[in-house]
């Protein structure tokens, strides 16, 4: 124990002026308000950087601070987090801004404790925002910070265990600088990012901390960190049916509780269809198939369950279910349809506009 905060005692000096020469360039580290760095927090929370810094960018322009956020309609809060996926960050962000504006009066909470009262905030969210936002003396510990670590002390704890994440946070929280302490955060979190990465071996000729790295001076950087592993995702198996009707497809809203709760869907079934049978289920619907168009399959990986999709693409006329929303072009940009849905929505965009004559 004493010689692993030893080692990770060496670490602050050489990690910051490493940190001022190599840091990327990121939009919220420009202007690191809380109201900045808390979005792009949440945003990047199981998102890599090069997917959020366009939904960043966007979510910016269109809802600037906290007041913005509290007073958007949910519908285009939805649309801005469009393909990002899990939605309840969006959701609970807009709880967040509203506790802000009706207990806070607008102004954003400093303290960590305070912090830790926001919904969706946890210890890591908190202790970014209130190091590199406000100066506080308090660590932030995520999943890459929890990887440098492990390999710089050789610490074989699993890191899944809030008790060995507990002693994490607290060895980081002993080595926070006086000075600088959000800088180091994210100098720790930038580490491994692009140092001590997750998947492939680590660029230890690049790191502040090799000559003092347990796991380089071993060789068991492939062991580090140690996690528990994980029950299997649950497979489900569904048909989805694009259904078009002139220039419209139908969508239908997802149950407010639950995943992907309160979005757009294309109508759907459990378990994979021949054609006889989505013929069948497209009649119950209400519709008369009138040209089997295209069929496609996809996969969409959640943390607890995969979708296994079998898709049909078809013209249809009649009413439709009761619960079914005839969308064209235009009402498509104001509904949120999630990317698991995403490659059969572009096969549909072509069939919802008019072909312009020659």
């Amino acid at each position: 124990m004493e010689e692993s905060l030893q080692k990770l005692h060496r670490l602050p000096q050489s990690l910051l002026a490493w940190y001022d020469g190599c840091a990327r360039v990121l939009p919220w580290r420009d202007e690191p308000t809380a109201y900045h760095v808390w979005v792009s927090e949440i945003m990047l929370q199981q998102t890599r950087v090069s997917a959020v810094l366009p939904y960043y960018q966007r979510f910016m322009e269109a809802l600037p601070d906290v007041q913005a956020l509290a007073e958007a309609e949910e519908g285009r809060l939805m649309k801005l987090w469009e393909g990002l996926g899990y939605y309840n960050r969006a959701r609970n962000l807009q709880k967040a801004a509203r506790m802000i504006e009706e207990e806070f009066g607008g102004r954003f909470p400093e303290h960590y404790e305070t912090l830790l009262t926001l919904p969706g905030v946890g210890e890591y969210t908190a202790g970014a925002i209130a190091s590199i936002a406000f100066g506080q003396r308090v660590s932030a510990v995520d999943g890459n910070v929890l990887r440098v670590v492990a390999r710089i002390t050789g610490d074989r704890g699993d890191v899944l265990d809030a008790r060995v994440k507990a002693r994490f946070r607290a060895w980081v929280e002993e080595i926070l600088p006086a000075q600088r302490c959000g800088d180091f955060n994210q100098a720790l979190m930038e580490l491994g990012a692009v140092v001590c990465v997750p998947n492939g071996a680590p660029r230890c000729e690049r790191c502040p901390a090799a000559a003092f790295c347990t796991a380089r001076a071993e060789g068991s950087w492939e062991k580090l960190p140690v996690k528990k592993k994980k029950a299997p995702r649950r497979r489900e198996e569904k048909t989805v049916f694009v259904l078009l009707r002139g220039q419209a497809l139908a969508l239908r809203r997802r149950p407010e509780q639950g995943l992907l709760a309160g979005l757009w869907e294309f109508p759907n079934v459990e378990g994979f269809l021949d054609e006889r049978a989505a013929a069948a289920q497209v009649e119950r619907w209400n519709l008369m198939p009138r040209a089997w168009m295209r069929q496609l399959t996809a996969k969409h990986i959640f943390t607890h369950v995969e979708w296994h999709m079998r898709c049909y693409l078809l013209q249809a006329e009649g009413a439709g279910a009761q619960d079914f929303c005839w969308t064209d072009a235009a009402a498509l940009g104001e509904r949120a349809v999630p990317a698991a849905f995403g490659k059969f929505l572009e096969a549909a965009r072509p069939y919802l506009t008019e072909e312009e004559e020659p």
